[in-house]
């Protein structure tokens, strides 16, 4: 299994055994309605009359596209090459077309719950052209996802070795956390979106114990607020903590460890940037990375790549792979010797 804090010392031990991981993801599968707003949201907004807020905004485009936080993940990560298990509660709707696009896409789908009263979770979205974003999220049959026991799916698979807990109904979130912590399984903390909704306690209750926790730099100050722990307890309580900044790239933290910077990919000038998903992306990348024993300044790095490439999509699972472009964009931004090591590791 791999650890935190230990991460190198393992990596070297274990790629000769461990041929893959078995990564599971967690959380919303979903049909997302992304629009454009021309302007700037912030405009729009009466400083004193915040209070009696009414707006209506006319948008300039209307996509639906394939999506969900864990859905994004998983397929991103079989865009890599892998082959991610989704877990996760969609409706009696959910789309024909979209399960044949995860099989197509190397995703295991064998352990999606099927609500027979409920619909697949909707997101509707409006972004501005500042790269603000607001949003609604219906979550219809997630919520049956409380009802998804983790051993069963591990016995399936031949095990687990790593959970990845994304923004899910907030019951399901709690139960695979403790699942996996009862299975001797790590687990990825990634509860993003549903911050603002968690309780501190339920916040602590996901992460406390966690091999890796990755947020955004406002996340992770809410996160502060919302449990009154400290920056210094919140990384005592994980292995490791990444957040992102956007196009400041990230930083990795390790309890009593220099700190790993990553600079961003530099996105293209030619292309209009939508960014949902884009975090989803970035996660699909950094698993990619340790799935294939790669350092965390590699899997950062990788996550970048994926992350800017969504951001140039309408619609989260729009990009796609392509090994010159990638080794090109990597180098720009990395070097020579870190594009050969990643890109050597991409089969596509």
């Amino acid at each position: 299994m791999i650890r935190g804090a230990h991460y190198a010392h393992d990596v070297a031990e274990l790629q000769e055994t461990l041929p893959f991981m078995r990564i599971a993801c967690t959380g919303s599968i979903a049909t997302d309605y992304l629009m454009t707003f021309p302007g700037r949201f912030d405009e729009q907004l009466v400083g004193d009359q915040l209070e009696r807020l009414s707006l209506s905004f006319l948008v300039d485009s209307l996509e639906v596209r394939r999506g969900g936080v864990a859905a994004n993940i998983a397929f991103g990560m079989g865009l890599m090459g892998h082959r991610p298990i989704l877990i996760g509660a969609v409706g009696h709707d959910f789309p024909a077309d979209y399960q044949d696009w995860l099989r197509d896409h190397n995703v295991d789908i064998a352990s999606l719950r099927v609500s027979s009263d409920r619909y697949t979770c909707r997101f509707l979205c409006t972004n501005d052209r500042a790269e603000s974003q607001i949003a609604s999220f219906y979550a219809g049959a997630m919520e049956e996802a409380r009802d998804i026991e983790l051993a069963p799916i591990a016995e399936r698979v031949g095990g687990l070795d790593l959970v990845v807990v994304s923004p899910n109904d907030p019951t399901a979130m709690a139960r695979h956390t403790a699942e996996a912590k009862a299975l001797g399984v790590d687990v990825l903390a990634d509860p993003s979106q549903q911050i603002a909704r968690l309780s501190g306690d339920e916040i602590k209750s996901l992460i406390d114990g966690a091999t890796y926790l990755v947020v955004n730099d406002y996340e992770r100050s809410l996160i502060e607020r919302k449990t009154g722990w400290s920056d210094d307890e919140v990384l005592a309580r994980v292995d490791i903590r990444v957040t992102t900044h956007g196009p400041k790239g990230c930083h990795i933290d390790c309890a009593g460890q220099a700190r790993i910077t990553v600079d961003a990919v530099k996105v293209r000038a030619d292309v209009e940037l939508e960014p949902t998903g884009a975090g989803d992306a970035f996660r699909a990348g950094f698993l990619s990375g340790l799935a294939w024993g790669l350092s965390l300044e590699r899997s950062a790095q990788i996550g970048s790549l994926l992350g800017v490439m969504a951001l140039e999509s309408i619609g989260p699972q729009e990009y796609t792979i392509e090994r010159t472009s990638a080794r090109h964009r990597l180098a720009g931004a990395y070097g020579a010797e870190a594009a050969a090591e990643i890109v050597a590791k991409v089969s596509v």
